[in-house]
């Protein structure tokens, strides 16, 4: 949980009118776990113009416009040299076109932004573009970079703790804040042995409150009964659920009343935001990628920061962190206006 170092990161130098920090900590990410290597591989397989690229944030690059409001004197029109950069940094598209040209892709590309369920909604448009022929394939993430929009806007709204979060706990008071970014590759059909699939997803929207949940959670409930059919599964058939899990006393409550009414009491559940900080509009995908970590290691992380679970809530909470059989993984995410998303993974068949 913290700001991301990006003190050592170089964009490639015909990129460099999108240089910020957003995407120096893109940079970071798609620099790992061989995933420009896997993105060339499918480049080769069907042809830079069907590999598509979708990323999720909220506010793109908000923190460099931050940044030169403070440096300069907006009152007067001036925000600094025209460097090529500030052209970019006012476009939330930018992220996308940033991950695009970085990866040379030709295919469909877009930015979704639907709150912090932003970079979960992206696995749902992607598979759509796919069975729609439109993709052969397409590059998913989210970023997104603290900022003092963030900050203040959360803090306004009394949703920030002044401690790490506590998802679960009686004394739960509010969220915290991370930073990251987050990517995967969706394929029409698996590549390698060991490839997790996306099984099946789910979204609904609860037209409720600008900010609060639905407090009977039937939204999200929507939400994950619709991932489960997709996938033709039956709620026993989850292993384990990733709750999105902020820590607030809203949203926590609202989120067990969902998964008690479409899981009950028996289905392992465990909030990774304790770890990792509310990471905005790239929860989802970081989640994602957390769901699909688990199924490989057979492994059901803790709640962190979890010490006393509230009595009023009933589903069942992994407390500390377990070694078992994980076969498929159903990860939330919700976001303001009630925008919900519920991903099914499991492994390739």
């Amino acid at each position: 949980m913290g700001p991301v170092d990006d003190s050592s990161v170089a964009l490639p130098d015909e990129l460099a009118p999108f240089d910020c920090r957003a995407t120096r900590i893109i940079e970071r990410a798609i620099t790992q776990d061989r995933f420009l290597q896997r993105v060339a591989e499918a480049k080769d397989r069907y042809g830079a113009h069907r590999v598509g690229c979708l990323v999720g944030t909220i506010t793109g690059a908000l923190g460099s416009i931050e940044t030169r409001y403070r440096e300069n004197d907006p009152k007067a029109g001036d925000l600094g040299a025209d460097d090529g950069r500030l052209s970019v940094f006012l476009q939330l598209n930018s992220m996308a076109d940033y991950v695009r040209r970085r990866m040379d892709l030709a295919g469909a590309f877009a930015t979704v932004s639907n709150a912090c369920s932003s970079s979960a909604k992206v696995f749902c448009l992607a598979q759509r573009y796919i069975d729609a022929s439109l993709c052969d394939a397409v590059l998913v993430g989210g970023i997104d970079c603290l900022n003092e929009t963030f900050i203040y806007g959360f803090r306004s709204l009394g949703l920030l703790s002044t401690e790490p979060c506590r998802p679960w706990d009686q004394r739960r008071d509010g969220l915290s804040l991370g930073e990251a970014a987050g990517f995967a590759l969706l394929e029409r059909s698996a590549v390698a042995t060991g490839d997790i699939s996306l099984l099946g997803f789910g979204e609904s929207v609860d037209g409720y409150h600008m900010t609060a949940p639905l407090p009977d959670g039937a939204g999200a409930a929507l939400a994950m009964r619709t991932a489960l059919s997709s996938a033709g599964l039956a709620p026993g058939d989850i292993d384990y659920v990733n709750l999105h899990g902020t820590g607030t006393p809203a949203n926590d409550a609202s989120e067990d009343a969902a998964i008690l009414s479409v899981f009950g009491r028996e289905t392992l559940c465990s909030a990774t935001k304790g770890w990792t900080g509310h990471t905005q509009g790239a929860a989802g995908v970081v989640e994602a990628i957390l769901s699909m970590m688990s199924i490989k290691s057979g492994f059901v992380p803790a709640t962190l920061n979890c010490a006393e679970r509230d009595p009023k809530l009933g589903s069942r909470i992994a407390l500390t962190g377990a070694r078992r059989s994980v076969k498929r993984v159903l990860s939330n995410s919700f976001g303001f206006a009630g925008n919900n998303c519920a991903l099914v993974f499991g492994a390739a068949s």
